[in-house]
């Protein structure tokens, strides 16, 4: 990264994080370790369940073990990083590390944005269509539209990755967060990094928006159908089929678009910060109850999995 020769090369960041709480600093340790423990061994109860029950095998349950698989990911990329600064109080980021989380930040929210809209067209086809719902729906129509979910996720963000890391930073190097997310880390730059921030907003709000808008879109179809079902009993089968998704969509979607795309900006990093956990620490860990409590088919297939594993001890 070329600098002028009078400004002092920026090599690390320092994560503020949760600075100002060392009375909370066990305390913190415990809830998020925990968090992120549950939330990797939730996901990945998930990903198994669906794997080894046959009666899974349906483009809804393919389309959730590539979101468990995208939780695990990226709760990995921020919460490891996370602890280790607040127990050993090193809060330094490596340039190099800190433009990778941000890159792998963008690029997993984008997909799952892209996988969330996916699955509302899922529920849209199976309850507005269901005659068509196998032709739609097929198994390689579902891998084609993960595949394009994934690559479209990760591809939208290299550009704004590439001009970050162009930027000259030659400090304050301190980041009012407690990872390397996008805004905080423009406001560093030594150069005006108006356009840069125009470019993250439009990308970010038609990412979010976008996607948000085929799943708000798709919901809208499902309820209308859903409510001329002559049956109070088939509506609420109806209904139940998309409840886990819309409630993990209201959350997800909420946060997110309150942060990146809202035209008024926070100036609390606290409400910052707490806003962020909701899409970073929050949905993730939400996720695995979401879809199993709320869920007979994977509920069921649960039973069944604990009673095996209990049978052959």
């Amino acid at each position: 990264i070329l600098r002028d020769m009078n400004e002092t090369a920026i090599t690390e960041f320092i994560l503020l994080g949760f600075s100002g709480s060392k009375n909370l600093t066990l305390v913190l340790f415990t809830v998020f370790s925990l968090i992120y423990i549950v939330t990797v061994m939730g996901n990945i109860v998930i990903i198994t369940i669906v794997y080894t029950d046959s009666h899974l095998h349906t483009p809804m349950y393919f389309f959730l073990t590539n979101l468990s698989f995208l939780e695990i990911l990226y709760t990995s990329n921020i919460i490891p990083k996370m602890l280790l600064n607040i127990i050993t109080e090193n809060q330094t980021v490596s340039f190099t590390g800190c433009i990778v989380q941000l890159y792998f930040f963008g690029s997993l929210g984008s997909t799952e944005c892209f996988l969330l809209g996916v699955m509302a067209y899922d529920r849209y086809v199976a309850i507005c269509k269901p005659l068509h719902y196998s032709v739609l729906m097929s198994a390689r129509s579902s891998m084609m539209m993960s595949c394009l979910s994934w690559t479209t996720g990760f591809i939208a963000t290299f550009g704004a990755i590439i001009l970050v890391s162009k930027l000259h930073f030659c400090g304050p190097n301190k980041i009012k967060h407690f990872f390397c997310d996008l805004l905080p880390v423009l406001k560093l730059s030594c150069q005006n990094a108006f356009t840069m921030e125009t470019v993250a907003i439009t990308l970010a709000s038609a990412i979010l928006l976008g996607s948000c808008f085929v799943t708000l879109a798709s919901y809208v179809q499902i309820i209308v159908t859903i409510l001329r079902i002559p049956s109070s009993k088939g509506r609420q089968r109806a209904f139940s089929t998309c409840a886990a998704h819309l409630t993990v969509v209201v959350v997800f979607y909420g946060a997110m678009i309150s942060m990146y795309v809202s035209p008024i900006t926070i100036s609390s990093f606290n409400l910052n910060k707490v806003i962020s956990l909701l899409y970073t620490v929050v949905t993730p860990f939400m996720n695995p109850f979401i879809y199993t409590l709320r869920n007979k088919d994977v509920k069921q297939a649960l039973r069944k999995a604990t009673l095996k594993s209990i049978c052959m001890q």
